[in-house]
């Protein structure tokens, strides 16, 4: 009983510290390497914020992700992946397999975070933010690996994109933000 109780008020903290946040901008998550970065330093970016996986299907988004950033990142673009292993163990590597993967199968340059729950008791406060920014009607869940929620310079979410839409499919929206 006590062990629940204790479950009930962390799950309810994390609840309350994501709803507390104004933007993108109020949240610290590790990269790839295990190292805090504060999202305040995207201040006045657009950002693109995707759960990605190594072994799915849509895997191959990785290259479209790294197209849409090396096309507007110069204009104040940036793609932040999360490696989430939530669905049918599709990112099963360690942190260093992850990069090496990315790197030498998609070439990617943007920038990676460590690997995060986006479903479920341990979903990490950002993607408790962003589901409660833009949430899905009846299950809010993240559906899959590769959903998207594009982010304007404010730190506001404002759109979501289900997995299966590519990331080109995503200029015109990117382009109105920028």
């Amino acid at each position: 009983m006590k062990t629940k109780i204790v479950f009930l008020l962390a799950l309810i903290s994390g609840v309350v510290s994501a709803f507390a946040q104004n933007s993108v901008y109020d949240f610290t998550v590790n990269n790839i390497e295990g190292k805090p970065v504060n999202l305040s330093g995207y201040k006045g970016k657009v950002l693109l914020i995707v759960n990605t996986a190594s072994k799915c299907g849509l895997t191959p988004q990785y290259e479209g992700l790294e197209a849409l950033y090396q096309k507007y990142q110069e204009k104040g673009f940036e793609v932040l992946g999360f490696p989430c292993n939530q669905f049918l163990g599709q990112e099963p590597g360690t942190a260093e397999e992850i990069v090496e993967f990315c790197t030498n199968k998609y070439n990617v340059t943007f920038q990676l975070f460590e690997k995060t729950e986006v479903n479920g008791k341990h979903t990490a406060s950002l993607y408790q933010y962003l589901k409660a920014a833009l949430p899905l009607e009846g299950k809010n869940d993240i559906r899959w690996n590769f959903e998207k929620f594009l982010i304007d310079r404010t730190g506001k979410p404002v759109k979501r994109f289900s997995p299966k839409t590519k990331p080109g499919e995503l200029e015109g929206e990117i382009e109105k933000l920028l």
